[in-house]
């Protein structure tokens, strides 16, 4: 069973102003002259921790993490305006080019996942290759499943919580309800259901309960920017047309990826991965067993792990 690499700081901090007001907080970390990785965070809204720098060997990726427009450092914190996809896709090339990138890994799960496509599929020639876990597709259905009818089913004592703060004849649109209160004026309003809707995503994000991980999706910063980005996402339909990956899989020929994904992912279900597997055959598809959709657990960082270090053998010839 492989563990997390050793903790590690950055090398180098920056503070990159974007489209404004957004001003992003980037980092590298590892080896300067390595393999380029971008890490991609999920959400959208849930920022970059510094264990996500623990999946790269140090001695040989140079490992680039940035929070996205409102979230984690970056500012203005929770902000919605200027904040959709195709910015943030913009935003990864900017980076790239600010660090004298040509051509770089990517490294994403969950949103992060469907970010990184949307990306590869928009700027294939940038892309080295790519570990994608819990795959997000972002579809109509996906997000029905987490957040009207599905997941509701398996864990209905948390439902319960997650619906409390939205009346009953509202309920019929939990995301569009959410997004009224979470960008209304009301400050106490908007932290309770910011409190619910982040909590909702932390209890059922593992196999088994975690106690830690729940605290921290409670934590106020960062259950503000996550619930009000992702409901502002979600109520567009994270600004993608329905079914949009998988119709644009062809751009993805040539790029070599794992697909990495827990057989109990109750977030992101399974049927992401083997879809976005079968339109995108030649990357590798793993279910793992015993697994959900957080990337800490053990199976989850093992596969991770072991993908990272094939990955680097395989692209060790490509740059």
């Amino acid at each position: 069973m492989r563990l997390l690499y050793p903790d590690l700081h950055p090398y180098a901090e920056h503070r990159l102003a974007v489209e404004p007001p957004h001003t992003l907080y980037v980092e590298e970390s590892g080896n300067p002259q390595g393999i380029p990785v971008l890490f991609v965070h999920g959400g959208p809204g849930a920022g970059s921790a510094a264990f996500n720098r623990r999946y790269f060997d140090p001695a040989i990726y140079r490992i680039v993490l940035f929070d996205q427009r409102g979230a984690g450092r970056s500012e203005p914190h929770a902000e919605l305006s200027g904040n959709h996809t195709a910015a943030l896709v913009e935003d990864m090339e900017t980076i790239r080019t600010h660090l004298g990138i040509e051509r770089w890994m990517l490294f994403g799960g969950s949103w992060g996942s469907t970010l990184s496509l949307v990306y590869a599929q928009a700027h294939p020639g940038r892309v080295l290759g790519m570990v994608l876990r819990g795959i997000f597709l972002a579809r109509q259905q996906d997000l029905a499943w987490f957040y009207q009818s599905g997941a509701s089913r398996v864990f209905p004592e948390y439902w319960a919580d997650f619906v409390a703060p939205i009346p009953e004849s509202r309920r019929h649109d939990m995301v569009g309800a959410y997004y009224e209160i979470l960008t209304g004026d009301n400050d106490l309003a908007r932290m309770a259901a910011a409190k619910a809707w982040s909590l909702w995503e932390g209890r059922t994000a593992t196999l088994r309960p975690n106690e830690g991980l729940e605290q921290n999706f409670s934590e106020p910063h960062l259950a503000l920017a996550l619930a009000r980005i992702e409901a502002h996402y979600f109520q567009q339909q994270a600004f993608l047309e329905d079914n949009q990956i998988l119709a644009n899989a062809a751009r993805l020929h040539g790029i070599p990826g794992v697909i990495v994904h827990g057989r109990y992912d109750m977030i992101c279900p399974a049927d992401n991965a083997l879809a976005l597997h079968q339109a995108w055959p030649e990357a590798e598809l793993q279910i793992i067993r015993d697994c959900g959709h957080s990337a800490i657990e053990p199976g989850l960082v093992d596969a991770l792990v072991r993908a990272t270090a094939n990955m680097a053998r395989l692209l060790d010839s490509a740059i």
